[in-house]
């Protein structure tokens, strides 16, 4: 877990809201940990079935699949996104939610996932992250990509914000 507490029910809901529930492909999520975004997701709309859960820790992973069993979760490195997904959307995805520490990583490292996050999703797709910082966890000046942020989520231990980006 990349926080001190998992996402906050007013941050996750935020998270979900940038995802269309009507839509036919896959929704992936990165890091669920616990599941936070993922209930959320379902509480959208989002049918369980669509939804594809990319967790590094095995023990998360079995939690995962004993509170959603509808769902695909994999076991994989979400820093080396085209690895773990290569084999495993048969679609492109209609969203990519990721519950990740960006900022704790190198710009290249997050430039490299949203690079392998866009080539995952459909055009037009987002590609929802959150963080506590207060600038933007990936840079909003990326070519072709727009980029767009909530509010801050005040009520959210600590605050956050949710940045979506999507490319043309």
């Amino acid at each position: 877990m990349g926080a001190v507490m998992p996402s906050g029910r007013l941050l996750a809901r935020a998270m979900a809201n940038y995802v269309d529930p009507d839509a036919e492909g896959p929704v992936v999520e990165l890091g669920p940990g616990t599941g936070a975004i993922t209930s959320a997701l379902i509480d959208h709309g989002v049918d369980p079935k669509r939804l594809v859960l990319v967790e590094y820790n095995p023990g998360f992973c079995a939690l995962l699949r004993d509170r959603y069993p509808q769902a695909r979760v994999v076991q994989g490195d979400a820093y080396k996104l085209r690895d773990t997904l290569w084999n495993v959307l048969s679609a492109p995805a209609t969203a990519i939610v990721s519950g990740l520490p960006l900022v704790t990583k190198p710009m290249m490292t997050r430039l490299r996932l949203a690079r392998d996050a866009f080539t995952a999703l459909a055009p037009g797709a987002p590609f929802v992250q959150f963080t506590y910082a207060m600038v933007p966890p990936i840079p909003k000046s990326l070519p072709g990509v727009s980029t767009e942020a909530s509010e801050r989520i005040w009520m959210n231990l600590p605050p956050a914000r949710v940045w979506v980006y999507r490319k043309s």
